[in-house]
């Protein structure tokens, strides 16, 4: 049994070294490598072929220019407040129209609802009535 396990032991060890003398032998040399890669056309790192020009550091207006046409947007309520928080004040000022019903419009229709039953109960109870119905 020993004798067994000994030989299939030593037959694994034969095949797996054997497998690496047949990678090397078929895998290129060290200086065949080399050649290769000097020969290649070298080409930058990352997206290569996308060369895009800079853009100019000089702008095409004076800053007199710059600063009269931001007097003329001001004066004409075209020009939006500076910051981050600028677009929200826009938002709020869209979604807060007024109400087209007053509260106390509102409170009446709210207790014909609950008497008629239409408003659950609050709390557990309430979702449970609901889940029946």
């Amino acid at each position: 049994m020993k004798t067994k396990l000994a030989l299939s032991a030593i037959a694994a060890a034969v095949a797996v070294f054997s497998q690496g003398a047949f990678a090397q032998a078929s895998s290129p040399s060290r200086a065949e490598v080399k050649a290769e890669a000097k020969g290649a056309a070298k080409a930058p790192a990352g997206e290569a072929g996308t060369e895009t020009p800079m853009p100019s550091r000089s702008s095409d207006k004076t800053r007199a220019e710059r600063k009269a046409t931001t007097k003329m947007d001001k004066a004409s309520g075209n020009l939006k407040p500076a910051g981050e928080s600028s677009g929200m004040q826009d938002e709020k000022s869209m979604k807060s129209g007024a109400s087209t019903t007053t509260r106390a419009e509102r409170k009446a229709k709210t207790r014909a609802a609950n008497k008629s039953g239409q408003i659950p109960e609050a709390g557990e109870k309430g979702s449970a009535d609901a889940a029946k119905k």
